[in-house]
């Protein structure tokens, strides 16, 4: 019994020791495990920086190509401008300067500019000296695109004006100083240097306004132009600036102080150049080079994009692995603290223990198999990191070397660029030539086959005389000249006897146009015969249509007679085109009608009105005018003119009635439909008009 339970107790220690063992080993898996976990966070945080430094050179190229992309259409935009004023100078200025233009002169014209506004100024600046164009321009930079204003209320009405066509932020400057007729002296003030002149001095100023602006606004008398920058350089910076001169501008657009010298931003000018056609094709050029750098940018983004692709699956897989190393350690670490819970085994039945034994050993086994698996895969991991680290070290010196190379490449790219804009250009104008050779070569082609083609047809008609084409030894010269002579002896027998197949063809002819002219007589006959139909139909209406027309006005005008209780006659004596009315004014007798000349002034105005409108109804017209019909009525004939006249407008509203009177009008209904306009009493006691003398309204106008 006591040997029993010393083998139980044996084989009870040795299963404790092999539980110590398999908990030592698991440790030290769990510590090779967080060696690779801590190997692959290192290769994570690597990807993940080189995701970084990928995404800022992404977003620097995205920076560039966008700057090159509005580059592309800034330069679009002049050129489509420059295209533009080709046939309108002033569309240099902007697509909408025109209209703007006709604007302020509508505006000028109905007043409401004191003194008309001048600009834009640079079309108002002609260059003496073209080569300085750029330099001027650098000197004026946004005046050429500004106007000038009299006084601030003028400027309200222009800036009025102006946001038609402009926006907030891009419309041109409004200078505002007094108008004046004599140009600034500025001899006491001005720069001066033996060699070189001012800017006020290469411009031809035809307006005072416009120089006395670029004087206030610029101070162009003491500004210089010289020719380079060397001797720029020279004059303001390595001796004594000249007298009066601030600062001066190089013809590349340079501008140089005393003690500063700053680089032009602009590459040519806009506004002051002459030659359009070379500035179009400079653009043009200018266009397809940054075309091609967005080309080129595009090309690097989109290789950036891939590259920050691959090195995010990269870590997305490496992250992946992690998470599983970071699965196996937390099992692990479970095993063990259910081993460190387990309590000293009691005395069991040693059956028992064999079984536990071995459950514990296939335990062992499997986890032994699991480990050698997990070493293989942390092997495998091991080469993928070296791998991946490898190519990114590979990736990252080719960085480097693409980054101090991009420079030197850059400026090569951009000649190579402007040399293929030039070949492209060479290219068209030879590909032109070829073209136009291609169409002589083509007429020629064309002339020659036209020449075979007679050759073709004087050769069949020589086989109508003789079938077989004789060989000859004469010259073509001599078989010319006897041919010649025959035609002369043909002609000669001709003239003696006449050409019967002349005559022949002369008869049918004469014959053929006899026949055509006595049938265009014979059309021409029944044709006036419908004419003469036609217009006596057209007759007969008209004089129905002219009878009717006379009835409806006699009508029109007794009916409009009658509401005042009077009654008229109109006769029309078609024949002599005269026309007699006779009214009755009251209660009278009808047939006792009078002449209009015996009827007072009120009624002979109010049988007028009563006329005037009978001839309104009977004739088409959209403007009906009226002056001064009731001058000579009393308030009764007055109120029941205007009440007719008003009735008739009212129900005439496609049309439209104008009634001038001296007479008050507050008497009026009040409608949206009437509209009175009442000019202002004329001043009493005034001698004169107030005019201008002539000499003095021309001063004004100049």
């Amino acid at each position: 019994m006591s040997y029993k339970f010393k083998i139980v107790s044996t084989r009870v220690l040795r299963l404790i020791l092999e539980s110590d063992k398999k908990e030592l080993t698991t440790c030290k898996t769990i510590e090779n495990t967080g060696s690779t976990r801590d190997q692959y966070h290192t290769a994570v945080g690597t990807v993940q920086h080189a995701i970084h430094k990928s995404k800022d050179e992404h977003y620097k190229l995205g920076r560039e190509e966008q700057d090159a992309k509005n580059s592309v259409e800034s330069r679009k935009k002049q050129l489509n401008n420059l295209r533009a004023s080709r046939t309108n100078q002033l569309k240099r200025f902007g697509e909408s300067m025109p209209a703007l233009l006709e604007a302020i002169e509508e505006a000028h014209r109905q007043g409401r500019f004191k003194k008309k506004p001048v600009g834009p100024l640079g079309a108002c600046l002609r260059l003496k000296y073209p080569e300085y164009a750029l330099a001027v321009e650098s000197c004026l930079k946004s005046l050429p695109l500004s106007f000038c204003c009299d006084n601030y209320r003028d400027e309200q009405v222009l800036q009025t004006l102006m946001s038609r066509y402009f926006n907030s932020g891009k419309r041109p400057q409004i200078n505002v100083c007094e108008f004046s007729n004599q140009v600034y002296n500025v001899k006491d003030r001005a720069a001066y240097h033996r060699d070189f002149q001012t800017v006020l001095d290469v411009l031809e100023i035809d307006n005072p306004v416009v120089a006395n602006c670029l004087v206030d606004m610029r101070g162009i008398e003491k500004v210089l132009l010289i020719s380079n920058n060397s001797k720029a350089r020279e004059v303001m910076q390595q001796q004594r600036a000249p007298l009066n001169c601030r600062e001066a501008f190089t013809a590349a657009g340079d501008q140089v102080f005393a003690n500063r010298y700053y680089s032009s931003e602009m590459d040519r000018a806009r506004y002051l150049g002459s030659d359009v056609e070379a500035e179009i094709s400079q653009l043009e050029l200018e266009v397809n080079n940054k075309m091609a750098q967005v080309s080129h940018f595009q090309q690097q983004l989109h290789s950036v994009e891939e590259e920050i692709k691959i090195n995010e699956t990269h870590m997305k897989t490496k992250q992946m692995q992690i998470r599983k190393i970071q699965g196996s350690v937390t099992k692990i670490k479970l095993e063990i603290t259910d081993l460190e819970n387990v309590d000293e085994p009691q005395s069991v039945d040693i059956s028992t223990l064999e079984e536990e034994m071995q459950d514990i050993c296939q335990r062992i086994e499997s986890h032994k198999e699991k480990l050698e698996q997990a070493r293989k895969k942390m092997d495998v991991h091991r080469k993928i990191l070296d791998e991946a680290e490898q190519k990114y070290k590979e990736m990252k010196e080719k960085i480097n070397v693409i980054a101090e190379d991009a420079d030197p490449i850059k400026d090569e790219l951009s000649k190579i660029d402007a040399e293929v804009g030039k070949c492209k250009h060479h290219k068209r104008h030879y590909e032109e030539k070829k073209r136009e050779h291609m169409d002589g070569i083509d007429k020629l082609k064309e002339n020659l086959k036209n020449k075979e083609t007679i050759l073709e047809e004087n050769t069949a008609k020589a086989k109508q005389i003789f079938a077989e084409r004789i060989d000859v030894t004469r010259t073509p010269k001599s078989i010319d000249m006897e041919i010649n002579r025959l035609r002369e002896r043909i002609n000669r027998e001709q003239e003696r006897h006449g050409n019967k197949e002349e005559i022949t063809r002369q008869y049918y002819d004469v014959l053929e146009r006899y026949k055509n002219v006595k049938s265009q007589i014979k059309n021409l006959k029944r044709f006036m015969q419908l004419l003469d139909k036609i217009m006596e139909e057209r007759h007969k209406a008209y004089k129905i249509f002219r009878r009717y027309i006379s009835l409806r006005c006699k009508y029109y005008f007794d009916s409009m007679l009658s509401q005042r209780g009077y009654h008229g006659k109109m006769s029309f004596d078609h024949k002599n085109a005269t026309l007699s009315i006779a009214v009755q004014p009251g209660e009278g007798d009808k047939a006792a009608l009078s002449d209009m000349r015996s009827l007072s002034g009120g009624e002979r105005s109010f049988s007028t009105v009563c006329f005037i409108l009978s001839l309104w109804d009977t004739m088409e017209s959209p403007f009906r005018c009226l002056d001064e019909f009731d001058v000579y009525m009393d308030m009764v004939n007055r109120r029941i003119s205007m009440d007719m006249m008003l009735k008739v407008a009212d129900s005439q509203r496609y049309r439209q009635f104008i009634f001038l009177t001296p007479q008050s009008m507050s008497s009026l209904p009040s409608s949206r439909l009437i509209r009175i306009l009442r000019m202002h009493d004329p001043e009493r006691g005034q001698t004169t008009l107030p005019f201008r003398p002539l000499d003095q309204a021309e001063d004004s106008d100049e």
